[in-house]
């Protein structure tokens, strides 16, 4: 039985549920007893030994977690005389409830985060309890039965279903496994000591596990290439149930759970000083940080970049490159190796904010120190509950020598397989060989069709301000005069009254000064004349204040994209004076960290530097095309007129 099949037949006790319980509560319920199960399965070949030894040492005072978990030849042990088969059909609940209570603690923690006593409290009310049990009592799910990377496709087509008849969002829990092959090839292999030594040890970290299926496949690669190399899984996650899930699966694989946290890992990172050789994440899409922007903006005030979050803070509507900064501040220093990230985000990462915004800072933090490998840009729809473009980035903080200042682009949208059967938003598939494709375009590192080669600074501008000068026609009208008298810091009003008679236009200010015989005005007063009696008008003569200084026109204001290996006075000169002949920069916009004039912004455009031009079909064409489409409609309503 393939664990699709599986899966569905495990759904399939949905049925008995039906009618007692809402269909979005099924998954709390079937979810929890897989787990049960599974963990059941793997400890039945030394459950006999276990209660032999339990006899023996449950009167002294023997640590029972440092030697029963090597009597059941697991990180876990259960020690009740009950099972699935066995908990009978009178005082079920109890006998189920003494079953689970004695789990070692690592294990009974799945139970309680799935809140599973509250269930079985239900099933009880219901009278179904007993028969639940005994349709997962017959599933074998021994790993002889199927294997820990199947259970975990399982659960994960379980949590789908689940989700589906929750009207929620499964694929904020899991990666789909081709998108997770692709990361995974593209983090280890450079590390060649990993993949061919012996007795190797390595760590890996997903800061937003869900089921902890990066993590798994991460494992299984690693030993696929290499048996001899071991990977140390660590997590955090969110979300209870999924949390759960997670530390069964890392306890039937044999793994300390110590390292798998439950909580958020923005607001509140419960690995504070850890650092790893690989990060791995699918962090939620475009999510909201609002609820923990208290806790984040305090650490950014008070650590500074000696947090997380020092280089900025993007908008609150998007918390991706929150946890991009998380991921790197668990980078290892060069001299112990350094780290290599991989990480899915969408496309908003790379544009969103302008030059001095927090995303365009963390931007910039990212390339002025030269962390980014490889960007990778994904086909639509490969994801479960959104069908829109993703990206790949690889982050290093050693990467080799020809690697230096440079950043590789990957167009991989084209490269998709279909998929026989739609599973949610996803429509399209990457298979091995399309895998094995972008893995030889990075390795390869070429500029090319689907490759692309930039400098770090390629993405990078100065935002110059443009200035132009204020041109302003005077004139006064009964309705200006008035309404300049009511204005704060209006002086002279009796002087300007006496220009009310001669209809008079002026086209420059000390003209129009002069006529009213007014030789100087406070700042407000200046700035009222200029709102009631000023008109824009392009032919009028340019306006200086007291100093000589031209005045700038806030509605001409614009600004310039000087990309960074660009001289600013060049490019003014070139770009902007052709057209502008009265123009001007203005200086005292200055970048803060650099002091130069212009404020400082990089973003990836990818569509940019991947588009390729494609010229509109002829006319002719085009009007050939129309009369065959018109004469195939009148054919068809004189058949119907016939």
């Amino acid at each position: 039985m393939n664990q699709q099949n599986l899966a569905d037949f495990i759904w399939n006790v949905a049925d008995t549920l039906r009618g007692d319980f809402r269909q979005s509560e099924f998954g709390r319920i079937i979810l929890p007893f897989t787990v049960l199960r599974r963990l059941e399965c793997v400890l039945e070949p030394t459950r006999s030994q276990v209660q032999i030894q339990y006899a023996g040492l449950k009167e002294s005072q023997v640590d029972l977690d440092l030697v029963l978990p090597s009597t059941a030849k697991a990180s876990f042990y259960n020690i009740s005389e009950f099972s699935l088969a066995t908990v009978g059909s009178t005082s079920t609940r109890a006998n189920l409830e003494d079953y689970i209570a004695k789990f070692s603690a690592n294990s009974r923690q799945v139970f309680e985060h799935f809140a599973f006593d509250g269930w079985l409290a239900k099933l009880e009310t219901a009278n179904l309890l007993y028969l639940v049990t005994q349709k997962f009592a017959a599933i074998d799910l021994h790993p002889d039965a199927i294997s820990n990377h199947e259970m975990g496709l399982v659960f994960e087509h379980l949590i789908r279903k689940f989700a589906e008849s929750a009207n929620d969002t499964a694929g904020e829990f899991f990666t789909p496994r081709d998108v997770v092959r692709l990361v995974t090839t593209l983090v280890f292999s450079t590390d060649h000591d990993a993949l061919n030594g012996e007795g190797v040890v390595r760590t890996v970290y997903d800061c937003a596990a869900g089921t902890g299926g990066f993590l798994s496949s991460a494992i299984e690669q690693v030993a696929e290439w290499n048996p001899h190399a071991r990977l140390i899984p660590y997590a955090q996650e969110l979300n209870p149930e999924t949390y759960a899930i997670s530390v069964a699966d890392k306890l039937i694989q044999g793994y300390d759970t110590k390292n798998i946290k439950l909580g958020n890992t923005l607001s509140n990172d419960l690995l504070p000083q850890e650092q790893f050789d690989y990060c791995l994440a699918n962090p939620p899409f475009g999510v909201k940080w609002e609820k923990v922007q208290k806790q984040v903006q305090e650490e950014k005030k008070n650590l500074g970049f000696a947090g997380r979050f020092g280089p900025g803070l993007p908008r609150v509507g998007d918390g991706s490159l929150l946890f991009l900064m998380h991921l790197l501040s668990k980078r290892k220093p060069v001299e112990q190796g350094g780290s290599r990230i991989g990480i899915v985000l969408s496309g908003s990462p790379l544009f969103n904010g302008g030059a001095g915004s927090g995303e365009s800072e963390i931007r910039r933090w990212i390339l002025e120190n030269d962390w980014l490998e490889t960007i990778i840009a994904l086909p639509n729809d490969l994801f479960y509950n959104t069908g829109i473009g993703t990206y790949v980035w690889v982050l290093s903080n050693h990467k080799p020598a020809r690697r230096k200042d440079k950043v590789q682009l990957i167009d991989a949208t084209p490269m998709h397989a279909p998929m026989r059967k739609s599973l949610g938003s996803k429509r399209k598939l990457l298979s091995e060989d399309q895998i094995a494709e972008i893995a030889r375009q990075h390795d390869g590192f070429v500029d090319g069709p689907m490759s692309k080669i930039f400098a770090t600074t390629d993405f990078g501008y100065r935002r110059i301000t443009i200035e132009r000068p204020l041109r302003l026609r005077f004139a006064v009208t009964a309705e200006n005069l008035a309404a300049y008298s009511n204005t704060n810091g209006a002086e002279h009003i009796d002087a300007f009254g006496t220009l009310l008679e001669q209809s008079e236009h002026f086209d420059d200010l000390p003209s129009f000064l002069k006529a009213a015989k007014v030789k100087k005005l406070c700042k407000a007063g200046q700035k009222a004349l200029f709102t009631c009696f000023g008109q824009r008008c392009p032919e009028a003569e340019p306006v200086k204040d007291a100093d000589g200084k031209l005045l700038s026109d806030t509605d001409l204001r614009e600004n310039e994209n000087v990309p960074l290996n660009q001289n600013i006075q060049d490019y003014f000169n070139r770009k902007v004076l052709p057209h502008i002949p009265d123009a001007w920069i203005d200086e005292g916009k200055c970048d803060e960290k650099d002091g130069l004039v212009g404020i400082v912004g990089y973003e990836i455009n990818f569509n940019r530097y991947f588009y390729q031009y494609q010229p509109p079909r002829k006319l002719q064409d085009i009007d050939t095309d129309l009369k065959a489409v018109e004469a195939e409609i009148a054919e068809l309503l004189n058949e119907v007129t016939a």
